[in-house]
């Protein structure tokens, strides 16, 4: 679906100042850039731009999950707290679960995360293996009631976040489940041009004996890694699961000095942003919660199980984190709001908004997403907008447009310039399209 959108029309409230509570940069980009404006402590309202880089983030999520034969679904926010009281984890979750009760007073429970409604459903609706292997997922909204919310979107109260689980009918088939899903997430991510760290991690109140912790590298990183310097080159080739596996990464809970296998010239440490998580638990909940299937020699088993999940929203600030210069924002161009930044550098002048409002409607009718900054503001103002909005091009049409027939074309990641005619970028932009 293409967006048409001019500028002078566009809900785009940008912040001049920073606000002060803002710590790091993503938070206080996304304000000034207005993406999010916040309701309450670590609780936002995603406004337009901001929506378009969650939902893009989520289409590539769900073409990477379907590739591989994962089945979506939605499961609710409200829970009933007797399916956590089943799996014994509703006493020990603590006090990050918001609890409640209905009109009925029934207790009931806001959603921190889903292993026990998504086992509730598989037993009611999976009877015998031959309905397995089967993996399920949602993108949806959960709450955690952090004790000190911070750092805008990275640690929110309510957030966006994709939640897979798996169901085999055994450890061996279970543990392949698991590769495959490590690797799809590889891919996820590297499709939102981002290279993440899959390190070895705690698991946690989910359970389990196995998990990875997917992780980038940013300066801002909540926690510190470890990880053989191996990752640095390793080729997108051999980026899976039986090469990384062999390699050490470690989250800082996880590290032991000590017992470290790398060579302390060949091991390098970072701080971290987590971008997803994986466990795989076994039987924890299929047995805990009763749910069984009729094996192949006729006799119930309890299935193995893990979950897999991806910060939907926390991706928006970490790519910022990892995406950003003194100006604001610079967009990877598989999750960026627009292609184009379009700006009519004089658009008091008749012939430059004609061939800016020209030159606007052939790119969108191309597939090609352009913000259109048709405004009457002054040209700086708007390089500024146009910066810190952080869309991988801008196109600046001035007066060597309508005297010399050349465009300014500003690449925002490299600063590069070049001047271009109109079939020029038609041809440019259209070949992008096209290749996608």
């Amino acid at each position: 679906m293409i967006f048409y959108m001019r500028l002078s029309r566009y809900f785009l409230p940008i912040l001049k100042e920073t606000p002060h509570d803002a710590q790091i940069a993503s938070h206080r980009l996304m304000l000034r850039a207005g993406m999010i404006h916040q309701t309450t402590s670590g609780i936002y309202s995603w406004l337009p731009l901001g929506l378009k880089v969650l939902k893009n983030i989520e289409n590539i999520i769900e073409d990477g999950q379907n590739s591989i034969g994962c089945n979506r679904i939605t499961m609710p926010t409200i829970q009933p707290a007797h399916l956590w009281q089943e799996s014994g984890r509703y006493d020990d979750y603590g006090k990050e679960m918001l609890r409640m009760k209905d009109r009925h007073d029934r207790d009931m429970l806001y959603g921190p995360t889903h292993e026990e409604v998504i086992t509730d459903l598989a037993r009611g609706c999976i009877k015998s293996y031959k309905h397995l292997p089967q993996i399920l997922y949602q993108i949806h909204w959960k709450f955690r009631d952090e004790i000190r919310p911070r750092f805008g979107v990275m640690r929110a109260r309510e957030f966006y976040m994709k939640d897979g689980y798996s169901f085999d009918i055994d450890a061996k088939s279970a543990r392949e489940t698991y590769k495959k899903i490590y690797e799809n997430y590889l891919t996820i991510f590297k499709n939102m041009g981002l290279k993440a760290i899959p390190v070895k991690a705690d698991t946690g109140a989910i359970g389990g004996d196995l998990s990875h912790e997917f992780q980038i590298v940013a300066p801002t990183g909540e926690s510190t890694i470890y990880y053989d310097e191996a990752f640095d080159t390793i080729s997108d080739a051999n980026r899976n699961f039986d090469t990384l596996n062999n390699l050490y990464a470690a989250a800082d809970e996880m590290h032991s000095e000590e017992n470290c296998p790398t060579p302390k010239d060949k091991l390098k440490s970072a701080r971290g942003i987590e971008i997803g998580h994986i466990f795989y638990f076994g039987k924890k909940y299929s047995q805990s919660m009763n749910f069984t299937v009729i094996g192949q020699d006729g006799k119930p088993i309890h299935p193995e199980m893990g979950s897999y999940g991806i910060g939907v929203s926390r991706l928006v600030g970490a790519i910022i984190e990892a995406n950003h210069d003194d100006n604001g924002i610079i967009w990877p161009e598989s999750v960026a709001p627009f292609h184009i930044s379009l700006i009519n550098a004089k658009p008091s002048d008749e012939a430059t908004t004609k061939l800016s409002d020209d030159l606007y409607a052939k790119l969108t009718h191309s597939g090609i997403e352009v913000l259109y900054d048709d405004t009457a503001s002054r040209a700086g103002a708007k390089f500024a907008t146009a910066d810190i909005i952080g869309s991988p091009y801008h196109i600046i049409v001035g007066r060597d447009a309508t005297e010399n027939g050349l465009y300014e074309l500003k690449d925002r990641r490299t600063k590069d310039r070049t001047s271009l005619t109109f079939s020029q970028i038609m041809e440019k932009f259209t070949a992008k399209t096209v290749a996608k």
